[in-house]
């Protein structure tokens, strides 16, 4: 809305002066062009008139003129007297003086002087003077005035939004790491508890299954408390964490989905990378593959090199996405589910591109045909 504001702002600006600096220099247009005239008249005073007064009021009339540049051209194209014209660059030979007065006449700035008494008639050239030049030229001055205005205007605008959700991504990541904090150490003493009343089998599997569960909210609160903080990344294979990821989303999910991984890197698969951090990119990814299939399809997952990147590509046999909304499915709140707050991409990309400096996006997808997220991570620093 904002942004809307200001660019009616603008254009209403922009429209007023142009309109304002039409009417001015056709104005001074008028007035120059008037003025000429009068000066066509005062030199066929210099070579028609006899009294001395009239031939002084001529001269003193075409002398005041300091603006507008004129040339005095007989009927044979004799030049015959310029004012306000650089001799330096104009009047350098005939012909370079001719080309000029022809461009002039095409535009229709000359006066034609009629003599009398069958005398050939002369013509008085002229031009635009500086001051009307200047109005001409304004409003190309006020458009780029304004669309630099635009440009700073939206690029303090984004950077003030971009700050926002930073603060609010590093508020929101870091109370929800303390919110986990107190009841962790609580399941963690009744865990402990268990294991010392609960010393059967069947209370072992009990009180090892809730030790994974506790450990998976541990590894939660901890990807909580990384967001904000600059995390360390390490050049380390990623295959082994990309194949325990694989696992664990194996594990939880429908019978009817297989998840497939390629390795085309020929074990040079060593990436610069956080294993907490990337290892919830790719939950994501996978969790929002299967939410795509319903609970039934492939999960195709491709690992090769390119240049100085490890290039990932998830690909899965879901919904699509349709052209237009591959870089809104990266905007907070974008979701296409009944529940859920749309911030998994969003948080996914940041952890990708902010942290780790590297790149995701939508590859290739269409509606019927699944969806491939391809990520983009730095092989050397």
């Amino acid at each position: 809305m904002f942004r809307l504001v200001l660019m009616f702002i603008a254009l209403g600006i922009v429209i007023f002066s142009l309109l304002f600096t039409y009417r001015l220099a056709r104005q001074i247009e008028l007035n120059e062009k008037a003025k000429v005239e009068e000066m066509a008249a005062a030199y066929k005073t210099l070579v028609t008139a006899s009294a001395e007064n009239d031939i002084e009021d001529a001269l003193f009339f075409i002398q005041q003129n300091n603006q507008i540049p004129v040339i005095w051209v007989g009927a044979d194209g004799t030049v015959y007297d310029f004012k306000n014209v650089d001799s330096t660059q104009l009047m350098v030979d005939d012909k370079n003086t001719a080309a000029y007065l022809e461009k002039l006449r095409k535009k229709g700035q000359v006066v034609t002087i009629f003599m009398g008494n069958n005398e050939p008639e002369q013509f008085l050239y002229y031009a635009p003077s500086k001051l009307l030049q200047q109005v001409r030229v304004y409003p190309y001055v006020l458009i780029a005035l304004v669309s630099l205005f635009l440009l700073i205007a939206y690029l303090a605008f984004t950077f003030s939004r971009t700050a926002e959700q930073n603060q609010l991504w590093v508020g929101m990541a870091k109370e929800t790491a303390h919110q986990l904090g107190t009841p962790l150490s609580s399941l963690s003493a009744w865990i402990e508890l268990l294991e010392d009343r609960l010393k059967d089998e069947e209370g072992e599997m009990i009180t090892n299954e809730l030790r994974k569960d506790l450990g998976r909210l541990e590894l939660v609160a901890e990807r909580f408390s990384k967001i904000g903080s600059e995390p360390s990344l390490e050049l380390q294979p990623l295959m082994p964490m990309l194949q325990k990821t694989v696992d664990y989303i194996t594990n939880r999910a429908s019978r009817g989905v297989r998840i497939y991984i390629t390795d085309l890197t020929e074990g040079n698969d060593s990436a610069f990378y956080n294993p907490s951090l990337m290892e919830w990119v790719f939950e994501n990814l996978l969790k929002n593959a299967l939410d795509a299939m319903d609970g039934k399809g492939d999960i195709r997952i491709l690992a090769q090199t390119q240049n100085d990147y490890l290039l990932i590509d998830v690909k899965d046999s879901g919904k699509g996405i349709p052209t237009n909304k591959f870089q809104a499915v990266f905007e907070p709140g974008f979701t296409t589910k009944k529940r859920g707050w749309g911030l998994g991409l969003t948080l996914t990309k940041r952890i990708v591109e902010q942290y780790h400096k590297g790149k995701i996006f939508v590859k290739e997808s269409a509606p019927g045909q699944g969806t491939t997220f391809r990520i983009m991570l730095r092989m050397k620093p």
